[in-house]
């Protein structure tokens, strides 16, 4: 079995980014007699599953591909195997290949292959346009696609947390973002409730997001980040614009969370079942004053607390003159408790999109933080 990931391996590193998924199909038609292999992406919402080489989107949540997907394992289903393509918690999409017999040997080397190639199109993925172009299922609009490139990725696993955002309306988000480090023993996160329209808001919450990870590469700590993010939006707006910032550094050692609450996106947590918000502090907005103080606050979380990080844009959205409120966002956290931080967070912003019929009128952002507790 490693024989073939270790050729897969070296014929993908020297491949032209473009023909990934080509250099797979091609061995495995040599090693097993595979006759079709497609590559499907997830696309900007996280509804379809779009085939690389074209083809119609796989949109239906009982389908062998969304199975895959959802479940994060192989799927062998009517000759063909469904192999999630993931690395590190971030799910790209799902190879397909077949005919593959139904060997739970050959599932796992294939499983293998396909995570060897999520790792290979991750590390490609900036240089070239082919994965990109391919996973949209209609145009970005030039805010959306500032805001996409900005991001860190849309989840990550490590044993001691699990961490996913989204961000809505995927194709057409103006100022809403989040950004997230993973530095070995800490975590940063940050999420954003951005101020404007258009490209206008999107350049606002890009000058923010890069003043904070400067200032966070500089080894500043969390109300340090702050001060010199707030510093640079006020130089440039002089209090005109600014932003409504959540900021939170998870020490991986102890699970003390550390907040900066630059009058924020709302932090909620879901322990033992029951919801509550997080009582923080409320200090100015990110740009709104000339040289504001901030502070830290701390917060120590227990093993199994899940965290949601929220933009005004969840309880507020309409739908026929009701907004969704606190009362439904409580009742649909409670019922998301089982699912992975991946899968809460696309729930909850399908559930949003059935409650107002279409489109959000807001951006919304959701981040999901699962804490597993202090690992060796």
């Amino acid at each position: 079995m490693g024989e073939l990931v270790e050729r897969v391996r070296r014929a993908l590193t020297d491949a032209p980014p473009g023909l990934l998924p080509a250099r797979v199909a091609e061995l495995l038609r040599e090693a097993h007699g595979v006759g079709f292999t497609d590559l499907l992406q997830v696309d900007y919402r996280l509804a379809a599953l779009l085939p690389l080489a074209g083809g119609d989107p796989v949109i239906d949540p009982g389908a062998p591909e969304w199975r895959c997907f959802d479940t994060q394992a192989p799927v062998h289903d009517d000759g063909t195997a469904y192999l999630p393509v993931s690395m590190r918690g971030e799910r790209r999409g799902v190879l397909r290949a077949g005919p593959v017999a139904d060997d739970p040997a050959l599932l796992a080397e294939l499983a293998e292959i396909a995570r060897t190639l999520a790792h290979e199109v991750s590390a490609v993925d900036a240089g070239t346009d082919v994965y990109r172009r391919a996973c949209r299922s209609r145009r970005l609009t030039l805010a959306a696609e500032m805001q996409w490139e900005m991001l860190p990725g849309r989840s990550r696993d490590r044993p001691s947390f699990s961490l996913a955002g989204q961000l809505e309306p995927a194709y057409a988000v103006r100022g809403d973002s989040f950004d997230w480090s993973d530095d070995d023993d800490r975590l940063w996160v940050t999420t954003i409730n951005g101020m404007g329209e258009g490209v206008a808001a999107s350049m606002l919450t890009t000058l923010a997001t890069c003043a904070l990870r400067n200032a966070r590469r500089a080894g500043l700590s969390l109300a340090d980040q702050a001060a010199l993010a707030d510093q640079a939006v006020f130089d440039l707006h002089r209090g005109r614009q600014y932003l409504a910032t959540l900021l939170v550094e998870l020490d991986l050692r102890t699970g003390v969370l550390s907040v900066v609450d630059a009058g924020s996106p709302r932090l909620v947590l879901l322990r033992d079942g029951e919801v509550c918000d997080q009582p923080l502090e409320e200090q100015f907005p990110l740009g709104m004053f000339e040289a504001t103080d901030y502070h830290e606050q701390r917060v120590e979380l227990r093993r199994g607390d899940r965290l949601f990080m929220l933009s005004d844009g969840v309880v507020e959205a309409t739908g026929q003159d009701v907004r969704y409120g606190e009362t439904m966002l409580e009742n649909f956290l409670r019922r998301t408790a089982s699912q992975a931080p991946l899968d809460a967070v696309r729930s909850l912003l399908g559930d949003l999109r059935t409650f107002v019929s279409g489109e959000l009128a807001d951006d919304a952002v959701v981040v999901c933080l699962d804490w597993n507790g202090p690992q060796p």
